[in-house]
């Protein structure tokens, strides 16, 4: 394990991380609203701190190797989110206390959109800027961007790719250079968050608001400027453009590289990951909006574009709101938050156990069936007309294993707090995957549940942003063996 370059890379992380906190402070100044100290404050600290653990080590070089990437990775997300925390702490605004501090911060970072803040209407509008900053940041992933300027500086990024990307598949690149593929992500990640902006701007949004929700759209974040969310607005238009833009995020980033690069959108179709997340998207609307309708919960006209909108925001765990789902006919909700535990497809900004996970697991079942019928047939679990080997079936496998291991695990502590059954297993499902939103007592914040609770759910949240191996990978004896 190389520890120099580790903490070259951190120092340097750290101190890219520190001049994020520019452009709230930007937005104190220009709105004067009294916050500028605390991100000034805020970014020398992270600054500093970069600056002494990189200065020892700046001379050194070398590539990563595959522990030093699960290490540092992990290093990475913990720190900022300490970091992040910083200027929430300080600032004499809502949250409080340093463990909501840092829940917040995890929360932005990590995508997830859980918020301990009420009130968020009355926010300065630097703190606003900043939460939702900090989702777009998250969103690819800051590594990512990282790993663009490595091979400046004589480090190689390919171990920390592999590390930091989600999905079963991590060793295609879009293009030859691990740099070039980082930077083809965050053209692709940039362009689609500027588009999305202008669309809510035409829309009816301010550009304060456009900017912000556009940050939290693309990055599958789910945190708004607003405690009524997306209802805020209470715009159709504004719901549907949200939609489109859910579901373009929780594609797969390399598809939208194929389809720019071909000028096609067969890419898309082609792809069985995107079939199946369109597919199931679509069916679970139709369902939603059929409900609706026949409870007379909501009207035909509210009922498909409230109904639309929820189910593709769970789904891709965004989390925005546009309606209080969580008082639809009871099997609405439960549905919904099932489905998030698919989430978005491998390669995206999307939480869960991703797409392609439970379609190949769904395929492997329906072999499995085959096999009944059939037992001295040979039958290849197929993605497209490429067979997947036994390797990646077997390690999906294990992935959900120890995904619903951990769930259950963290859902027991929680109960053990005091939290009843609803709203513990809704907030662990809710972090683990990323989503936000919860049932019962964190339906609408996470403000008002004990601090061992919280503290679990930054694991949770930080676990499902590294795709429980990442992290749980650390803490084996294995792993810190010569």
């Amino acid at each position: 394990m190389r520890l120099p370059v580790i903490a070259k890379v951190l120092g340097l992380l750290m101190m890219l991380f520190s001049l994020t906190m520019l452009p709230p402070l930007g937005i104190s100044l220009l709105y004067d609203d009294g916050q500028w100290q605390r991100f000034a404050n805020g970014l020398m600290m992270v600054m500093i701190g970069g600056l002494v653990v990189w200065l020892p080590f700046r001379r050194v070089s070398g590539d990563l190797r595959v522990r030093d990437g699960f290490l540092i990775t992990t290093l990475f997300w913990v720190v900022l989110s300490v970091a992040g925390s910083i200027p929430f702490y300080l600032s004499n605004n809502a949250p409080y206390t340093y463990i909501d501090s840092l829940f917040e911060a995890v929360s932005g970072l990590t995508t997830t959109g859980a918020t301990v803040i009420t009130g968020i209407d009355s926010l300065p509008e630097s703190i606003l800027w900043y939460r939702q900053q900090l989702q777009w940041l998250g969103g690819m992933g800051i590594i990512v961007l990282a790993v663009a300027i490595m091979p400046m500086l004589g480090i190689g990024g390919m171990q920390l790719y592999r590390a930091e990307v989600p999905g079963p598949v991590k060793d295609n690149k879009l293009t030859p250079r691990i740099g070039e593929t980082a930077k083809a992500l965050w053209y692709i990640y940039v362009a689609l968050t500027a588009v999305c902006a202008i669309a809510y701007r035409l829309a009816g949004m301010s550009w304060f608001d456009a900017i912000g929700h556009s940050f939290s759209t693309i990055a599958i974040g789910g945190f708004s400027t607003h405690d009524a969310s997306i209802g805020y607005f209470d715009s159709a238009l504004i719901e549907m453009i949200a939609v489109v833009f859910m579901v373009i995020s929780g594609a797969n980033f390399a598809l939208h590289f194929m389809a720019f690069r071909q000028r096609s959108l067969r890419a898309y179709w082609q792809d069985s990951e995107f079939r199946f997340y369109f597919s199931i998207l679509a069916a679970v609307s139709v369902v939603t909006v059929l409900v609706l309708i026949y409870t007379a919960t909501l009207d035909p006209t509210k009922a498909i574009s409230k109904g639309i909108f929820e189910v593709v925001s769970i789904a891709t765990t965004t989390g925005f709101g546009a309606a209080d789902f969580s008082q639809w006919p009871l099997m609405l909700p439960f549905m919904l938050f099932v489905l998030a535990f698919m989430g978005g497809c491998a390669g995206s900004t999307g939480g869960g156990l991703k797409v392609m996970r439970v379609l190949l697991i769904y395929r492997q079942g329906s072999r499995e069936i085959k096999r009944l019928l059939h037992p001295n047939a040979v039958i290849p679990v197929k993605l497209g007309n490429r067979p997947v080997s036994d390797r990646v079936l077997q390690a999906v496998w294990g992935f959900f294993s120890v995904y619903m291991f951990m769930f259950v695990a963290m859902l027991i502590i929680l109960l053990a707090t005091g939290l009843d059954q609803v709203t513990a297993w809704t907030a662990v499902a809710s972090a683990m995957n990323n989503l936000g939103p919860g049932l019962g007592e964190v339906a609408y914040h996470y403000g008002n549940i004990n601090d061992v609770a919280k503290w679990v759910l930054c694991f949770a949240m930080l676990l499902g942003r590294l795709e429980v191996f990442t992290l749980l990978v650390l803490l084996t004896p294995a792993f810190w063996r010569r």
